[in-house]
Parts: C-alpha cells; sequence; structure tokens
C-alpha cells in the first residue's frame, strides 16, 4: 500500500505542475497525474472527494498569494470539465530589480535544501528533476512557496483527514479569557485561512449550531471518531470567510506607534491613518491582538478598545511579575 501523500506535498506538487505547463492543465489531468491525487483517482468516475479536495487547495494556493489563473477556451465556454488551470511563471517569478548577492543566493540554497532534504519524499525529489529537464528553474518555488507551507498547526490534517471522511472529531477548546479547556465534538465543514491564521468551520454538536474555532486554540490531539455526518447544501468555506470579515469589520483598535521602531514597520502597514502617530487596525481576535501589542513592549500605546487595553497592561504587568518586577505606577 502506497505511503499517504502530506497536504504540503500535494499543494507543493499542484504548484510545480501549474508553473511547469503554458496551455494549463484541466481538472482531470491534475488528479489523474499529479502527486497527492493520482493515487486516489479512479479512471472510472467516483472522485467527487477528490474534486473537493483540488477546490480546497485552489483556495489554500491563492490564500498564498499564488496568482493561479483559470482559462476557458472559447469553444468550450460554459463546460467546466475543459476549465484549465496554470500559474503564470512570468507573474509568480521575482521581479527583473531584485537581484541578491552570490552570499544571499549561498543563505538562500541552503534554506531551500535544508527544507527540501528534510520534508520531501523521493517522489518530490524526482519531480524536481524531471522538472529541471524540462528547463524549469525549481529553487525559486522552494524558496517563495514551501517554507509557507509548513507553518500549519498540529490540528490541521486530522482535521483535514476528517473533512474528506465525514467524520465527526473531539478536541479540548480554549477560549480567550477562559482557563478552562473544553471539550468539542464538531462536524468539521471546512478549513480556511483569515487573517494569517487557519481556522475550521463546523457544526459544534454540543451547541447544535454552526461555530469557528481557531486551530491554534485547539488543545491536544484531534480525535476522530467512527460517527458520520451527511455535508449540508451550500459552501461552507464561503460562510466561515464571510463571518470572519464581518468580525474583524466589527473590531478595531486605535493604536499609536512610536515612529521608527518595528511596531511602526508592521502595525502600521495594517493600519490605516486616524491622526497623528496613530492607526486603526482591525482585528478577528482581541486575545491574540492583545498578545502582538504587548510584545513591542513601549512601542504601542492602545487608545481605544477599553478591552484591549485592559488585556495588555495584563500581559505587560504579568510579564514584569515574571521577572521580578514591578507593575509600575
Amino acid at each position: 500500500m502506497a505511503a499517504a501523500v502530506s497536504n504540503e506535498e500535494r499543494l507543493f506538487s499542484l504548484v510545480l505542475a501549474l508553473l511547469a505547463t503554458e496551455t494549463g492543465l484541466t481538472k482531470a489531468d491534475i488528479l489523474s497525474s499529479v502527486q497527492g491525487y493520482r493515487q486516489r483517482y479512479r479512471a472510472n468516475g467516483g472522485n467527487a472527494s477528490l474534486e473537493r479536495q483540488f477546490e480546497r487547495d485552489k483556495e489554500d494556493i491563492r490564500d498564498l498569494g499564488v496568482p493561479l489563473e483559470s482559462i476557458e477556451l472559447p469553444a468550450d465556454q460554459g463546460a467546466v470539465q475543459y476549465t484549465r488551470y496554470r500559474i503564470p511563471k512570468g507573474e509568480y517569478d521575482l521581479p527583473a530589480d531584485v537581484t541578491f548577492t552570490p552570499q544571499e543566493i549561498a543563505l538562500l540554497d541552503l534554506a531551500a535544501l535544508a527544507w527540501r532534504e528534510g520534508s520531501l519524499s523521493g517522489e518530490s525529489r524526482r519531480a524536481l528533476l524531471k522538472l529541471r529537464s524540462l528547463g524549469i528553474e525549481s529553487e525559486e518555488p522552494l524558496i517563495g512557496f514551501a517554507p509557507r507551507l509548513r507553518a500549519r498547526d498540529a490540528a490541521f490534517d486530522p482535521l483535514q483527514q476528517a473533512i474528506e471522511r465525514r467524520r465527526v472529531v473531539a478536541f479540548g477548546y480554549l477560549k480567550p479569557g477562559e482557563d478552562r479547556v473544553r471539550r468539542r465534538r464538531v462536524a468539521p465543514l471546512a478549513l480556511v485561512q483569515f487573517g494569517g491564521r487557519w481556522h475550521v468551520h463546523g457544526t459544534d454538536l454540543g451547541a447544535r449550531d454552526r461555530r469557528t474555532f481557531l486551530l491554534s486554540r485547539i488543545t491536544g490531539p484531534v480525535e476522530e471518531t467512527a460517527e458520520t455526518f451527511e455535508a449540508p447544501p451550500g459552501e461552507p468555506a464561503e460562510e466561515a470567510r464571510a463571518g470572519l470579515r464581518a468580525v474583524f469589520a466589527a473590531n478595531r483598535a486605535l493604536l499609536e506607534l512610536t515612529p521608527d521602531t518595528d511596531a511602526a514597520a508592521r502595525l502600521g502597514s495594517r493600519g490605516e491613518p486616524a491622526g497623528e502617530g496613530v492607526v486603526a487596525v482591525h482585528f478577528t481576535d482581541l486575545a491574540l491582538l492583545a498578545d502582538e501589542v504587548a510584545a513591542f513592549g513601549p512601542e504601542v500605546l492602545v487608545r481605544e478598545p477599553p478591552e484591549l487595553v485592559d488585556a495588555v497592561r495584563a500581559r505587560l504587568a504579568a510579564a514584569a511579575a515574571a521577572h521580578g518586577g514591578g507593575t509600575g505606577g
């Protein structure tokens, strides 16, 4: 029995395949030939779950900033099965005015090599060799795409497997502001990325309602149960994103940033000017924003909301106490 292909390896193989084609690949081409899909592809049909996987993978790739194109030829208008997909290499390559010194290239090569040797199977190494034989430079996708795919929570893979198998899962979840982990039983419907963080959207069987959970707040292992469920109609991924967008738009913080600091560079780029040295930053999770703001120390002063002021103050006080200092005046 062939070894299971990880999500990262499947996405990496998909990106390489879409970079290697100029005319594009149809969904059937991809499912029947790309590493991670072809092992489960059935030539006589019955590939509905695999097609759903491909749809999720397309969203993942686009969320990562990769320019994935869909092409419909005039003769095939309306025939979804003939839609072709590709990644325009000219849009994915580094800009022509970006250059590296020999020392910088050496460091990038070393980093790419460490990632490749540490995490890719023999199948993917052979894929790289095949692409080289076609005249495709594979080091740039390794540097620009692959390392970002590794930054996933441990809960991601078991949740994705449960979604594919339509299995209920159980896990511990720690809500912001609480100190007790609660056990959740969830019928997972979609994994979505929003604001650089992964979430799982599904039906909380205890609450009997749809919920979206932040993966980084899941504690301990995700346990797949024997209980199955039927997928409801609609687009659960888009439903989750719409909910997250609404929360993001409704939550706004005013932050006063010290000029020419790390905080000004990082937080300033995410916010909108709201006065001299002040930016308005939207957020979905107050606790996570408080963690981030507190890490900048005196470089940031929170103006509002009051809940964020209190949360940041509590974190700074805890840090001071942990290092033997006082809470200040």
